[in-house]
């Protein structure tokens, strides 16, 4: 049987229904209008409109944060679905496109944007002049499949099973600290010995604690006085003699004024992932900067 759409059964548009999945998700008008990088009075007058189509109130009003009403969570599941569909329709598109023109994103660490991307931006910029390629810094994994970014580097290995993913290097790092700082609180030679310093931190150090912990070496939260959720801002803050850091030896090795220490005591091995959606690799210009990104990210800086 042919199915035929009954046009006059849909009394609402996407940019609603969009707006709607936002705030859904998002939890307040603010945050949504930010996602969707729109004013909070548009955002709240699509989502009025979609109400006002539809004959049901989707939102109650708690404090600052909106909550879904029961028709508001029934209507929800099937948004999903039409935002499932239209991201669909983007992936088929941009993965027919076959001309080396066009955006790319690129999602990675604050680390490996600044250290590692504008190089290789250089060498595509000789490659394929006409192609526009942004970088979106961020150390959270973001969401390839929902579009967020093109292209992802990262650390763990992707498990959706729509993503392609190919480990393309396994990066080595250590402790390193500026000569300013171990010229002024002595240079440890021996694990025990880093009682007496103090360490930066990336995020919370509770991980690299425990980690440390399993190798032999006994640090506590008061040795990580200094930190940075940014690991480029970290980097600085040891750059700048306020204490020890674990960095990549390919990035240390580029900054001559930090030296490593305890090069024998302490080693982290790490993956370098590249990753993107199985639709968008059919795309000749994703293709193209995916296989060179990965070469050039196997060379090393």
């Amino acid at each position: 049987m042919h199915f035929r759409m009954n046009w006059q059964s849909i009394s609402f548009d996407w940019n609603q229904a969009r707006a709607f999945l936002a705030t859904a998700e998002e939890g307040s008008l603010s945050a949504a209008a930010r996602a969707l990088n729109q004013t909070q009075p548009t955002l709240g007058r699509q989502v009025a409109a979609l109400e006002e189509a539809l004959g049901v109130a989707l939102f109650e009003r708690v404090g600052r944060c909106f909550e879904l009403t029961g028709p508001g969570r029934a209507v929800l599941e099937h948004v999903k679905s039409m935002a499932e569909a239209a991201t669909q329709v983007s992936l088929v598109a941009s993965g027919q496109a076959q001309s080396i023109e066009g955006k790319i994103l690129i999602t990675a660490s604050d680390v490996l944007s600044a250290f590692w991307l504008p190089g290789f931006i250089a060498q595509m910029k000789e490659i394929a002049p006409r192609l526009a390629i942004s970088v979106v810094a961020d150390d959270n994994i973001r969401d390839i499949q929902r579009r967020e970014a093109d292209i992802a580097i990262r650390h763990v290995r992707p498990e959706q099973p729509n993503l392609i993913a190919r480990l393309v290097r396994e990066e080595h790092a250590h402790f390193y600290a500026s000569r300013a700082y171990l010229q002024r609180q002595g240079t440890p030679v021996n694990a025990r010995k880093l009682a007496d310093h103090h360490f930066i931190h990336f995020g919370e150090p509770a991980e690299l604690i425990a980690y440390l912990d399993a190798e032999g070496i006994k640090l506590t939260p008061a040795h990580f006085p200094y930190g940075s959720r940014s690991g480029l801002v970290g980097w600085e803050m040891a750059r700048a003699g306020l204490g020890i850091v674990a960095m990549s030896d390919s990035i240390a090795k580029a900054t001559p004024e930090m030296t490593r220490v305890l090069e024998a005591d302490f080693s982290i091995t790490f993956p370098i992932w590249l990753a993107t959606h199985r639709e968008l690799h059919t795309s000749k210009r994703i293709r193209l900067v995916y296989d060179h990104l990965a070469a050039y990210l196997a060379k090393g800086l």
